[in-house]
C-alpha cells in the first residue's frame, strides 16, 4: 500500500464515519474506496465493516444528549439488531463469493434508491407527532431485525433503512430517532465485525485506517453534519454508489 493508497483510505473512513452518523450511508464511500484499490469484494466488506465500528461508537457518544432517557426502547431494539447482525455475517461467511458479487450490485441500487428518496421519507417522519412515547410495535422490531440482518451481509444505507423504520414506529423527534440509529446500525456493525475477525480475511492495514479515519468522522458528524448541504451529500453517495455497481458489474 503506497502512502497515497493510504492516505484515500483514511479520507475515505473520515468521510464514512461523518455520512453514517448524520444519514447512514458511509460504506457506500469506504467499500468502492477498497475495491477502487484492488481489495477482494468480500473482503473489503469485512474489512470495512470492522472499520466502522469505532466511528459509530464516537457518533453515538456525539448523540448522547439525545439519547438521553431512550433505555426502555434501546435495549429491545439493541437485542434484536445484534441477532440480525449475527445472521447476517454468517450469510456472507457461508454463502459463495459469487453470490455476494452478483447480490450486492442490487442492494446497492436499492440503497441508492432510499437516499434519493430521503427527503420523502424525512418529511414523512416528521409529519409525526412528538410524544416521546417509549414503546415499540412488534412489526416494527421484525423490520430492525430484517435491517440488522441486511447491515451484517452489507450494509449499505442501512441507517436510512432504520431511519424509516424507526420514524415510522415511534413518536419522538428527529434528532432522537437518528441518535438510536446511530447506536443499532453500531452494533450491528460491531457484532458482525467480531465474527469476521475471528472467522474472515481482513485486510487489517484498510480496516485500521478506515478506523481511524471514522472516529474523526463520527465526531465532525455528530457535531457539524447536520450543517452539510443535504443535497451536494446525496449526489457524492449517488456518484459513488453508481460506480461501485460499475465496478462489480
Amino acid at each position: 500500500m503506497t502512502p497515497l493508497h493510504a492516505l484515500a483510505i483514511f479520507a475515505a473512513g473520515i468521510a464514512a464515519g461523518t455520512i453514517n452518523t448524520v444519514v447512514g450511508s458511509g460504506t457506500l464511500i469506504t467499500f468502492p474506496a477498497l475495491l477502487a484499490f484492488g481489495y477482494p469484494p468480500v473482503t473489503a466488506n469485512v474489512s470495512n465493516t470492522i472499520g466502522l465500528v469505532p466511528g459509530s461508537v464516537s457518533g453515538a457518544v456525539g448523540y448522547r444528549r439525545e439519547l438521553s432517557g431512550q433505555r426502555r426502547r434501546t435495549w429491545p431494539l439493541a437485542v434484536v439488531s445484534t441477532l440480525g447482525g449475527t445472521a447476517g455475517a454468517i450469510l456472507l461467511l457461508t454463502l459463495p463469493a459469487s453470490a455476494f458479487k452478483a447480490i450486492v450490485p442490487g442492494f446497492i441500487a436499492v440503497a441508492l434508491v432510499l437516499i434519493v428518496a430521503q427527503p420523502w421519507l424525512t418529511r414523512l417522519v416528521g409529519s409525526r407527532r412528538r410524544r416521546h412515547d417509549q414503546r415499540v410495535a412488534p412489526a416494527p422490531t421484525l423490520g430492525v431485525f430484517l435491517s440488522g440482518v441486511y447491515g451484517g451481509y452489507f450494509g449499505a444505507a442501512q441507517g436510512i433503512l432504520l431511519l424509516a423504520i424507526l420514524g415510522l414506529a415511534i413518536d419522538d423527534d428527529l434528532q432522537r430517532i437518528n441518535a438510536l440509529k446511530v447506536v443499532l446500525a453500531g452494533l450491528v456493525n460491531l457484532v458482525a465485525g467480531v465474527i469476521f475477525a475471528i472467522v474472515a480475511h481482513v485486510a487489517w492495514g484498510a480496516a485500521g485506517l478506515i478506523a481511524a479515519g471514522s472516529i474523526l468522522g463520527g465526531v465532525i458528524g455528530a457535531r457539524y453534519g447536520r450543517r452539510l448541504p443535504p443535497i451536494a451529500l446525496r449526489m457524492v453517495i449517488v456518484v459513488v454508489g453508481i460506480a461501485a455497481i460499475v465496478r462489480l458489474v
